[in-house]
């Protein structure tokens, strides 16, 4: 009796990934454009993390060529549009010096375009697996997948850009707030 409750099991799963998805989207969208305080701990880390994720990602593209046609090209592509997308976010975001530090509000505009681009290659996987899953051939939908090294790429050129653009910016707020006793003005 138990192993029949294993299917059942399995299928409440796929559903609640199903209806996970979009609340998942919804709140990286509002987390996306919210106004943010620069902590320089957390601001580092990121940085480190997106360096050392760019790596990996990278090598995990390069072993992936093997099976998919030209997937460092694809992450090469994708990592130069994500590093120039970066620096346009960062260009359009909206810094706040305050007493209590530096505050920053990503444009909502790029925040709502990464998520919906995330969205779009999730349909568009799925839209793929079921077809391949009906295919005489279902290996030949693998060497297509280059896209996904370069959405991949152009996530974390984008997040690498702008988490050491913050980076920056919070240094030089914290130089200024050094300076502001002697001065007078923190600008």
């Amino acid at each position: 009796m138990p192993l029949l409750l294993i299917p059942l099991a399995l299928l409440a799963l796929a559903l609640l990934w199903a209806l996970l998805i979009p609340i998942g989207l919804i709140q990286r969208y509002r987390y996306g454009k919210a106004r943010r305080r620069a902590l320089g701990w957390a601001v580092s880390l990121g940085a480190t993390l997106s360096l050392l994720s760019l790596l990996l990602f990278f090598a995990g593209a390069w072993v992936s060529g093997h099976w998919i046609a030209d997937a460092p090209l694809y992450a090469g592509a994708g990592l130069l549009a994500g590093l120039a997308l970066g620096a346009f976010g960062l260009a359009l975001t909206r810094f706040e010096d305050e007493a209590k530090g530096l505050y920053y509000t990503p444009n909502r505009w790029i925040a709502l375009g990464l998520t919906a681009l995330i969205a779009a290659r999730l349909c568009y996987g799925l839209w793929q697996g079921l077809h391949a899953w009906g295919a005489d051939a279902p290996d030949s939908w693998l060497p297509r997948q280059g896209g996904l090294f370069a959405v991949g790429g152009l996530l974390l050129g984008y997040y690498l850009i702008y988490t050491l653009g913050v980076r920056r910016r919070l240094r030089r707020h914290h130089r200024l707030r050094e300076r502001a006793p002697l001065t007078g003005d923190i600008r």
